[in-house]
């Protein structure tokens, strides 16, 4: 068995997603399901998703529509209570150096994009469609493979512009001193979040009770931190209805 919440972890958060996750485990085994004790947080995501045995993870709405959707069991969607979005949505910012005097995202097609995976749906395909409209997408581009690092990125000149999940970026304005020297240019249309994902032929229903009843009895400090509201269903349809950019099918 194997189960992670591999994709807002911090250094700060480590031990508040370990008290979520043994709650989560007291209120599986109330309805007669099996969990690891121990979450595997530095786990090769796609090892984790493809696993057999998965009990539990969270995955991105690209690789969710584009690779897993027909291999894993949808769960349900968290809730992060963020601003312009409905219950289990989120969008992204997209952030440029605070002093950088270019006011239009239009002003920017010609900088470096700094981007942190090609299957990324806040921070590849979410900017991509965002862009589209203006008649652009970033020619310059380099891959960071994470958000942090493309929002360092940003920070350090190495890059111009990014684009970051509004989770992501939440996080960043509370634990990362070098985030006051960033701005957000626009914010993308929302899109379904990040989907909560189980083994093909798990018990869903379950799972989603489990996970929202401990979520219910999180300590209030804890949910503040992990920025979780509630736990919402989201149909597989909507995900799936989502575009891909060209050519970043897995």
């Amino acid at each position: 068995m194997i189960a992670n919440m591999m994709m807002y972890q911090w250094p700060q958060l480590v031990d508040a997603h370990n008290r979520y996750w043994a709650l989560i485990r007291e209120e599986l085994s109330h309805r007669g399901l099996d969990s690891p004790e121990v979450l595997s947080q530095d786990a090769e995501e796609f090892a984790v998703w493809k696993n057999p045995e998965l009990v539990l993870s969270q995955t991105c709405g690209m690789p969710y529509r584009t690779w897993l959707h027909d291999k894993v069991q949808l769960v349900g969607t968290p809730d992060y209570g963020l601003e312009g979005c409905p219950a289990g949505h989120y969008r992204s910012a997209i952030v440029v150096r605070a002093g950088d005097a270019r006011e239009a995202l239009v002003d920017y097609a010609n900088a470096t994009f700094a981007y942190n995976q090609t299957f990324s749906q806040s921070g590849y395909g979410a900017p991509y469609f965002h862009c589209a409209p203006l008649g652009f997408w970033f020619e310059n581009r380099m891959q960071s493979h994470g958000h942090l690092m493309s929002a360092q990125a940003v920070a350090e000149g190495r890059a111009d512009i990014a684009s970051l999940d509004a989770v992501s970026w939440r996080m960043m304005q509370r634990y990362e001193p070098w985030a006051k020297d960033l701005r957000v240019l626009e914010w993308t249309t929302p899109t379904p979040g990040l989907p909560l994902i189980a083994a093909a032929g798990a018990d869903a229903e379950a799972t989603f009770d489990a996970v929202q009843a401990a979520l219910v009895r999180l300590n209030p400090d804890d949910k503040t931190a992990l920025s979780l509201k509630s736990l919402v269903k989201i149909a597989k349809e909507d995900y799936l209805a989502v575009p891909n950019p060209p050519g970043t099918s897995l």
